[in-house]
Parts: structure tokens; C-alpha cells; sequence
């Protein structure tokens, strides 16, 4: 991003990376059958939502940070539009990529029970109704060549989250989707939201905005399709959180240009609020459905915009070298977000041949395969997933999307002379 020799938050950098890491353990970690073992570990990870919307609304502040100067945009929309198009489409088309290649190679290898269902084609319907002696089997489905056409359309569009009844391909691109809505928004909305009186009856308001989705579904009962996918990922019923971000960094900035800052007691106090949240919600999940919709969609807005504000408090460290992968780990928390998938399948299943690979493999595949599916993924190799997953994440953002996004401004109309 393009800071203009503007205030850097190092502290922020670090929370988009934790965030983004967070998401990778929220959907992997379950993997290992670590319920039974270590439940309060598997409810600690077990809020993904929390980081996705934190995310969100990180992404108005920071935006706002670098675009908006005394309420007006420091440049044309056609230039903000360029730039934040070419962040994303190129680790759009690249995690979607990797995506059809790892499906390729797990459905050669074909290892049972999963691996045989490995086709762009397989999607599990998104629903939040109890599904009783049904199971999973009762909302898988595989996409006909009508729908098939349909969502590579729209994944090519980068407009995927507008389908509410499944994901497709590569599962957490829909967050690519939602962010690319809001950058449509954002030259319009930002310079109001910029100049808006009474900021902190704003930030309320956007939340009660919010919350008026999950409400009226809990009071129609309609926890199936397609109201969970709508609230899920729906941009037009998530814009709220990125508008609070916006809304949040004025409020930081007044504060800041005044000389008001937090007292170290009311910052000891912000963050037990934002902790109290936190546990709060996991401990609300274990009881009424109805909760996980009005913590997903609103309820937590407070506490995500205090982390925030908390992080971006943060100082700067003398240290060039701490504050150098500061950025090269921030840059690095949205291919964390979309890369993960077909890293970890791809992890996964080298473990489980590898246990199981021998000479006797390469003459009867199918009796190895079956070998493999009996494997046990061990906890011990996960730090290692993570690891390599970082690091090709960092390879990814410098070494792909960065070169192409270059490129990708060369021939984009109506740009302005910087570049991000």
C-alpha cells in the first residue's frame, strides 16, 4: 500500500498477519481430532469469524489511513480502483490455480474417502440447520454444467460471494469477492464517512444496521438456505464493517490530532472488553444457534474496532530489520487467507503417502491409496504447515502478485503516476 510518507502502524501490520494466521488454524487444526483431547484449544481456534471481520474492518482504517486526507481522497477513483484491483486479481487467479492443480493431483492419486469427490464440481451447500441423522451426505452436491458455467463466470468476475447457497473451488476466495465490493464503495463513502459528526453514534449505528440481517432471520426461523450463505458472505449485508473501519479511523485520527490518547488504565480496560468478547462469544457458541448469527453479523463490532485501535496504538521499533518483516508479514496476511486450502490438502496428503510409501506403491497404487487413508496426520508435523505455508505466502505476495500487479498498472487506463 501506498503510504505517501504517512504514519506506518507496525502494530497493525502484525495483527493482519495474526488474523490471517488465525484463519489457517481455524480450518485446519479440526484435521487432527483435537476435540477430545484438548476441547478449550479447538474452542480458542474455533472463532474464525472473529478474524474475518476484524480483517474487514482493518481494511476500511487502513485504507482510509492511506487514501484520505481532510475528508477528500488523495486521488482519483479511477487510480484507487486500479490499484486495489491489481493487488487483488492477480492472487485471485493464482490461488485458483493452484486450486485446479492440487485438485488435479489428489484426484489422480485418489486417496478414499475424500479424494475421490475431488472435482471443481463438488460444493457442500451452506446451511446452519441442525442436520440430524442426515449428516454432511445431505448437502453435498455436484454442480451441473449450468452451474459449473455459472460460478467460473463469477469467480472469473471476482462477484462469488453473491451466491449464497455454496462456495466454489477454493472455499475462503469469497473474502476476495466481499473486499473487491468494498473497494467499489470506497471513493464514494470514505470522504462522507470522513467528515461525519458524532462518530461514536455512527459506529453505533452501523452496528445496529448490521444486526438487523441475523435478527430478521432468527425471528423467521430461517437458519437453511440461502439465508446462512447471505449473512456468511453477502457483500451488500457485510459493507457495514468495512464502513466502521472508515468511520473507526476518523475517530482515531480526531483523537490523535488532538492529543487525546487512551490512559494506560483505559487501555488495560479495552483490552479485557475486547478478551470478554472473545471468550464470550466461544461461550455463547456452545448454546443457541441464534448466537452464532448475531456474533458473526454485528455484535462484536465494538470489540473489533477497539483491537484496532489498540494495535494502531502500537509504537514503531528502532529495529529496521523487525519493522522490514513487519511489512513483509502483513503483506503476506491475504494470501494467508486464500492460499491455505490447497496448501494444507496438498500438505496432508504428502504426509499420509509418505508414511506409506515403499516399492510396492509404485506396482499397485490403489492397495498404497487405500494405505494412506488410514493414516493419521500427526500434530507434530502441523508447526511445519504452518511454516512452509508463511513462506509461500511471502513467496507468493513478492515474488508473483507483486511483478504482476506491476504490470497490471502499466496497462490499466486513467492511472495515476504512483504506484502501490
Amino acid at each position: 500500500m501506498e503510504r505517501g510518507g504517512k504514519e506506518h502502524f507496525i502494530g497493525l501490520e502484525w495483527l493482519r498477519f495474526l488474523l490471517g494466521l488465525y484463519i489457517v488454524i481455524f480450518h485446519t487444526l479440526h484435521t487432527y481430532k483435537l476435540k477430545e483431547k484438548v476441547p478449550w484449544l479447538m474452542d480458542m481456534v474455533g472463532v474464525g469469524f472473529f478474524a474475518t471481520s476484524s480483517f474487514f474492518v482493518l481494511s476500511g482504517f487502513l485504507l482510509a489511513h492511506v487514501y484520505c486526507s481532510n475528508g477528500e481522497l488523495r486521488e482519483a477513483a479511477t487510480s484507487f480502483w486500479a490499484k486495489r484491483f491489481s493487488n487483488l486479481y492477480p492472487l485471485h487467479i493464482f490461488s485458483l490455480l493452484l486450486t485446479f492443480t492440487v485438485l488435479t493431483i489428489i484426484s489422480y492419486l485418489g486417496i478414499p474417502p475424500d479424494d475421490v469427490k475431488a472435482t471443481v464440481r463438488f460444493v457442500v451447500y451452506d446451511t446452519n440447520v441442525d442436520l440430524g441423522e442426515a449428516g454432511r451426505a445431505s448437502i453435498e452436491h455436484y454442480m451441473s454444467n449450468g452451474e459449473l458455467l455459472l460460478n467460473s463466470f463469477l469467480q472469473v468476475f471476482m462477484l462469488q460471494a453473491w451466491n449464497p447457497f455454496y462456495l466454489t473451488f477454493n472455499a475462503p476466495l469469497w473474502s476476495i469477492s466481499t473486499l473487491f465490493f468494498f473497494y467499489l464503495t470506497f471513493p464514494f463513502a470514505a470522504p462522507y464517512l470522513m467528515r461525519v459528526k458524532h462518530k461514536v453514534l455512527w459506529i453505533a449505528a452501523l452496528m445496529l444496521v448490521y444486526l438487523i440481517p441475523p435478527l430478521l432471520v432468527i425471528w423467521n426461523g430461517d437458519y437453511g438456505m440461502p439465508f446462512t450463505g447471505m449473512l456468511h458472505r453477502m457483500p451488500i449485508i457485510r459493507i457495514p464493517e468495512f464502513f466502521a473501519g472508515i468511520v473507526g479511523y476518523a475517530l482515531f485520527r480526531q483523537m490523535r490530532d488532538s492529543g487525546r490518547e487512551p490512559t494506560p488504565v483505559i487501555r488495560m480496560l479495552m483490552i479485557m472488553f475486547v478478551l470478554l468478547c472473545f471468550f464470550g462469544a466461544i461461550w455463547l457458541l456452545k448454546s443457541e444457534r441464534y448466537w452464532y448469527f448475531l456474533l458473526h453479523n454485528g455484535l462484536l463490532l465494538p470489540a473489533q474496532l477497539m483491537l484496532i485501535y489498540l494495535c494502531a496504538l502500537a509504537g514503531t521499533p528502532r529495529s529496521e530489520w523487525f519493522n522490514n518483516w513487519s511489512r513483509r508479514l502483513g503483506a503476506a496476511s491475504l494470501p494467508l487467507f486464500v492460499l491455505h486450502v490447497p496448501a494444507f490438502i496438498l500438505f496432508s496428503r504428502s504426509e499420509k503417502i509418505f508414511n506409506v510409501m515403499s516399492v510396492e506403491c509404485l506396482q499397485d497404487w490403489k492397495s498404497c491409496a487405500v494405505q494412506a487413508s488410514e493414516q493419521t496426520l500427526s500434530i507434530w508435523f502441523y508447526p511445519l504447515f504452518l511454516l512452509l505455508t508463511i513462506i509461500l505466502c511471502i513467496w507468493m505476495m513478492e515474488r508473483a502478485v507483486v511483478p504482476t500487479r506491476k504490470w497490471i498498472l502499466k496497462r490499466l487506463p486513467l492511472m495515476a503516476t504512483k504506484q502501490s
